[in-house]
C-alpha cells in the first residue's frame, strides 16, 4: 500500500496582522520534522503543498533538512486544493447574526491575542454554524465546498500514485479535518471537536490502495515530545 502523510504547517502568527506567516516557532517545529522524518530514513516520491505561504515554508523548512544531509527530495509541488478554508471570510460573513447572542464577540476577535480562549470558543460557536450551512451568504465556500475541493485534492493524487509511493502533503487544519470527514464518514461537527487538537507540524498518516483510503495515524508529533520542550507544542 502506499502511504499519504498529511503535516499541518508550523505555527502560524496568530494575533498578527498577517496571520499567513510562520513564527520563529512554526519554523523551528518545521525543521525539527525535518530532521526526525531524516533520522528515521523516511523518504518522499512526491512532495506536495497548499499555495499558502505557511504551508509551502513549511515545506521549504522540512525538506530543507533533507539537503542539509545530502539526501535529494522531489521538487514541491502546489496543488490549491489543499488550502485552508478561508476562516477570516467566514467569520466576516457568519458573525453579525451571532452578536446578539454574543454582543461581546466582537472585540474578542478583534483582540484574540489577549483573548485567546475567548477567541476560540467564539470562533468554534462560528465554525458550528458554517458547519451547519444555514447561515451562508453567496459568495462564501461552504463548508459542503470545502469538503469538495479537498476530495477533488486527494483524488488527484490518488490518480497518479504508483503502488507504494510516498506522499507529502503540506497543509492545514481544517484540510486534515475534512479528509478525516471524508474518509472515516464521522460527522462534521465530531471530526471538528479532532480538529482543535491537531498540533503544528502533526504527522497524520493515511493508507492507499488505488481509490481506498484509510487513516493509519492521527496527530502524530513524537518529533517535538522528545525534545521535552513544551513551547514546541502549540495548535495554531
Amino acid at each position: 500500500m502506499g502511504s499519504i502523510y498529511l503535516i499541518r504547517h508550523g505555527q502560524a502568527s496568530f494575533g498578527a496582522d498577517d496571520y499567513d506567516v510562520l513564527s520563529p516557532i512554526g519554523i523551528r517545529q518545521a525543521e525539527i520534522l525535518g530532521q526526525h522524518l531524516a533520522d528515521l530514513g523516511v523518504s518522499f516520491d512526491r512532495c506536495i503543498a497548499g499555495d499558502l505561504r505557511r504551508q509551502q515554508h513549511t515545506a521549504t523548512s522540512a525538506l530543507g533538512q533533507f539537503s542539509a544531509r545530502g539526501l535529494t527530495t522531489p521538487v514541491l509541488e502546489t496543488d490549491s486544493a489543499f488550502n485552508e478554508f478561508d476562516a477570516d471570510a467566514v467569520i466576516r460573513a457568519l458573525l453579525p447574526d451571532l452578536l446578539s447572542r454574543e454582543p461581546e464577540a466582537l472585540d474578542i476577535l478583534r483582540n484574540a491575542a489577549q483573548n485567546r480562549g475567548e477567541f476560540q470558543r467564539i470562533f468554534a460557536l462560528i465554525v458550528e454554524r458554517w458547519l451547519a450551512g444555514t447561515y451562508d451568504p453567496p459568495g462564501l465556500e461552504s463548508w459542503l465546498g470545502f469538503v469538495e475541493r479537498v476530495h477533488a485534492g486527494l483524488h488527484r493524487i490518488l490518480d497518479l500514485a504508483e503502488k507504494n509511493q510516498k506522499i507529502a502533503v503540506f497543509t492545514s487544519g481544517g484540510t486534515i479535518t475534512a479528509l478525516l470527514h471524508l474518509i472515516t464518514q464521522m460527522p462534521a461537527r465530531q471530526a471538528f471537536e479532532l480538529n482543535w487538537q491537531i498540533v503544528n507540524t502533526s504527522l497524520n498518516q493515511l493508507k492507499f490502495r488505488g481509490r481506498e483510503v484509510a487513516l493509519a495515524s492521527f496527530n502524530s508529533h513524537a518529533h517535538l515530545q522528545l525534545l521535552k520542550a513544551p513551547e514546541l507544542i502549540t495548535f495554531r
